[in-house]
């Protein structure tokens, strides 16, 4: 589930729709929880589909580390790349905001974290990265784990509108990682590693 300050809303014809902010998410909010309506399939469920239901997953969906696809049921499906972004997943099924995101702002993830089959190219932003890889959560991991850091010990200590949808167990290990009395788990456990994963790939041009 996306955060409720949010809203989607077009942003150009070259990226099409995104996920805004309506108000003010301080650095630290958990901006997306995976729940019980996000849908998920496996290979085998995939490859019976008809092709409608292909290309909406290929284009909506992300792989968790069993491999499989996770289709968001509400506007997170819409949130775009960004080789900066201002949210970062974690390994506990839920993203934070890594900086302050203002009413208007995009909220982006990186998807070099979410398993893509096939490299893209995303919209030139500057920075030294202009292709996402399968294989970029081993690559940046470690940068990633470091931006989460910086902001996870905020988690307790903010408004969570999200909260509801974690449980106890979690919540208790949130709050341990904070005080420092319990390493935070590394992004990298989100990572799925296949064949596909480790062969030469032919770029895949993207706007987003």
């Amino acid at each position: 589930m996306i955060h409720p300050k949010t809203e989607l809303k077009f942003i150009s014809n070259e990226i099409g729709y995104g996920v805004v902010a309506t108000e003010f998410i301080p650095a630290g909010s958990i901006t997306w929880v995976l729940d019980k309506l996000d849908r998920e399939f496996n290979a085998l469920e995939f490859q019976s589909m008809e092709d409608i239901y292909k290309n909406i997953l290929d284009t909506y969906s992300f792989r968790n580390n069993q491999g499989n696809l996770v289709l968001c049921w509400d506007n997170g499906r819409y949130v775009n790349h960004s080789f900066n972004s201002n949210c970062l997943t974690t390994a506990y099924d839920f993203e934070i905001a890594i900086r302050d995101i203002h009413p208007g702002e995009q909220l982006t993830d990186d998807y070099g974290y979410l398993n893509i089959p096939s490299p893209f190219r995303g919209i030139d932003e500057g920075t030294r990265r202009k292709i996402v890889y399968p294989n970029d959560l081993i690559k940046y991991y470690k940068v990633w784990d470091k931006k989460l850091l910086k902001v996870f010990h905020r988690i307790p200590r903010l408004e969570q509108p999200l909260k509801v949808l974690l449980t106890e167990e979690m919540w208790d290990d949130i709050v341990l990682v904070s005080k420092g009395n319990q390493e935070m788990k590394s992004i990298l456990t989100n990572y799925y590693h296949d064949e596909e994963h480790s062969r030469p790939q032919k770029e895949k041009k993207t706007a987003v």
